[in-house]
């Protein structure tokens, strides 16, 4: 039974909105699952998106979870993630996740989440041009959020400002982001540490 369009809060309708224009887009996407306290548990690919009832399927949950337990996902997609909280569902032999309101959570202040993966950078992106660095940054990636991502990289490899093109390879698919990066601070006399900032929105990159 629908909700009379006076009983949904605005900002449900907001959210209803956001995902029922994204159409079918997110599948075919990568997405990290986090239980409710943050910890990373599985990635996975959405293989169907259904904008009516607001929930995506995938291919695979963390075992640990039984139907309706709470969860956070981060979908991949480009140039910057999205991020909604959920709930797990098995039907059967097929796996979704449920959208609370279909309600995608604030970019402010975006709670960070750890993960242990390997990126690389191939580009550095300058006037929506990408100019390919001589050899690609192989880099570790320390947590990620909807705006920004840490990562660890050889010493001094980037800049304050430098913009660049990130390629992370999750579960069968690789993604292509786009990140500034923000500062950075020597670990030790081989390695630094950069906090990055997502692009958000899209950007034309030639």
């Amino acid at each position: 039974m629908s909700k009379n369009p006076a009983d949904v809060h605005p900002s449900e309708a907001r959210g209803r909105a956001q995902m029922k224009g994204l159409s079918g887009y997110y599948t075919g996407h990568t997405v990290l699952i986090y239980d409710t306290d943050g910890n990373h548990l599985d990635s996975t690919t959405i293989t169907s998106y259904d904008k009516m009832a607001l929930r995506i399927e995938v291919q695979a949950l963390p075992s640990v979870f039984s139907s309706g337990a709470g969860c956070r996902v981060l979908i991949m997609t480009s140039p910057s993630p999205c991020e909604y909280q959920g709930r797990a569902l098995r039907e059967g032999t097929r796996l979704y996740i449920a959208m609370y309101q279909g309600q995608e959570k604030e970019s402010r202040g975006a709670e960070r989440y750890k993960i242990n993966s390997s990126a690389v950078i191939e580009n550095l992106v300058c006037d929506g041009r990408a100019y390919p660095l001589l050899a690609p940054l192989e880099i570790t990636l320390v947590n990620i959020s909807k705006s920004g991502v840490r990562f660890r990289a050889p010493l001094n490899s980037l800049s304050d400002g430098d913009r660049f093109q990130m390629r992370m390879k999750i579960s069968d698919s690789d993604k292509l982001l786009i990140a500034d990066v923000i500062n950075h601070h020597d670990i030790d006399e081989q390695t630094s540490e950069y906090g990055c900032q997502f692009l958000i929105g899209s950007e034309r990159v030639v």
